[in-house]
């Protein structure tokens, strides 16, 4: 497996990202449009035999905090690390761009994920209910 890193809108991946996307939450759809309004987008994607098997993608949020947005792994590959791989490799990409601090979200029926956020350091600061309704965990870590 290998983490290809993208700067911007990842053209050259988006027709798997989006299938990826979709397999990971429940075939929702991911824009390009959506994509192309987050600022500072940072995208990496792990690959193995030419195929897209997980993502991790992050921008800079209007507060200057790096958020880290959205990320999966096809459930046919999970258990091997890949969601904690391309943590480690996006903080190490954040903390290059300059950012002492990084945010993220989450939901408890995301389990797995919060757990690897709690794993690798994250904190708990807030919760919130968002504009769908659904209860939202704010987690924050420093990259010292």
């Amino acid at each position: 497996m290998q983490i290809e890193i993208v700067k911007g809108v990842p053209h050259q991946y988006m027709a798997q990202l989006q299938a990826l996307h979709a397999h990971v939450f429940e075939g929702a759809e991911l824009r390009l449009e959506k994509l192309e309004n987050k600022d500072g987008l940072l995208c990496l994607f792990a690959i193995e035999d030419g195929q897209l098997i997980g993502f991790k993608l992050g921008y800079i949020h209007p507060d200057q905090v790096f958020y880290s947005w959205l990320g999966g792994v096809h459930e046919s590959q999970r258990g091997r690390g890949i969601a904690s791989n391309l943590m480690v490799q996006q903080h190490k990409e954040v903390q290059k761009l300059g950012f002492q601090q990084i945010r993220t979200y989450g939901r408890n029926q995301r389990k797995a994920m919060l757990i690897t956020n709690l794993k690798h350091g994250f904190d708990i600061i807030s919760t919130f209910i968002d504009e769908k309704g659904r209860h939202k965990i704010i987690f924050e870590k420093s990259l010292d």
